[in-house]
């Protein structure tokens, strides 16, 4: 594994912290990792709903754009 120096601000290093003498992870480095697997995880979520948004675009479904239609679903959700 490779090693790394990285600083972190008050506030986030306190939540780290926390984090570890709440035994939720044995080490700020095992947090760091999870963390950084949790967002490489999520950033392929949205890159599989942003293809699924595309190909719906592009299928001719609609000619709105996704903005438009996510204007049109709030007006309706806000009633």
């Amino acid at each position: 594994m490779a090693g790394q120096s990285i600083s972190f601000t008050r506030p986030n290093d306190e939540w780290l912290k926390t984090q570890v003498d709440n035994q939720e992870y044995s080490s700020k480095s095992e947090l760091v990792n999870d963390l950084i697997r949790q967002a490489r995880n999520q950033e392929i979520e949205i890159n599989w709903i942003r293809a699924k948004l595309e190909k719906s675009e592009n299928s001719g479904f609609t000619n709105d754009t996704k903005f438009e239609i996510l204007k049109q679903s709030k007006a309706t959700l806000n009633g």
